[in-house]
């Protein structure tokens, strides 16, 4: 993949870069993995007869069990030490119930955007800025879910040995990484 460059055109503002088929098959394969395990979450959803009656949509008011999903959707508080986890679960799971549906909207949408401006087989990429905020939206899902599977944190090697099972995955994590950050970089003025 090619850095992102910016380009100001008489339609506005464009970023721009190019990925070959690989690189794109293993982009898109990944955010269509993360779009999968969304809607899946959006699917498990109980049905609500008052939502059904006043339009509003309820999601889930349990976490996910699934590890990648909690951290894609992560509680809305967290218990402090010494403070009480009854109230804080009632309300982890009210708030849940209420925005989980629209937070996994807006992700898969900025996930359908990618898929939608890769090009299958590779080649040049145009993004509009408000393109490029969903492509930075969908990496950071991406990462959050590939950084999950692979147990990254602050203590995590930049390189693993070869023989580490994790060490290509690692490879494209790292890879997104520096796809998020020249992206967020062409984006600054």
């Amino acid at each position: 993949m090619r850095k992102w460059s910016r380009k100001n055109s008489l339609s506005g503002l464009k970023l721009r870069s190019e990925m070959d088929a690989r690189e794109a098959n293993v982009l898109r394969s990944l955010v269509g993995a993360v779009s999968g395990l969304l809607a899946e979450r959006a699917e498990e959803a109980p049905e609500d007869d008052l939502a059904a009656l006043t339009g509003l949509r309820t999601g889930n008011t349990t976490a996910p069990e699934d590890p990648r999903l909690r951290r894609l959707l992560p509680d809305f508080h967290r218990s402090e030490p010494g403070s009480p986890d009854a109230e804080r679960a009632d309300l982890n799971s009210a708030l849940r119930g209420l925005h989980e549906p629209e937070i996994i909207d807006a992700k898969l949408a900025a996930g359908s955007v990618i898929l939608n401006t890769v090009p299958t087989s590779g080649g040049k990429i145009v993004l509009t800025p408000e393109q490029a905020d969903s492509w930075l939206t969908a990496l950071t899902d991406v990462r959050l879910a590939l950084g999950t599977v692979l147990g990254i944190d602050a203590d995590t090697p930049d390189h693993l040995s070869p023989d580490d099972p994790r060490a290509p995955h690692l490879d494209v994590y790292h890879w997104l990484t520096w796809m998020q950050d020249s992206l967020l970089q062409a984006l600054a003025p």
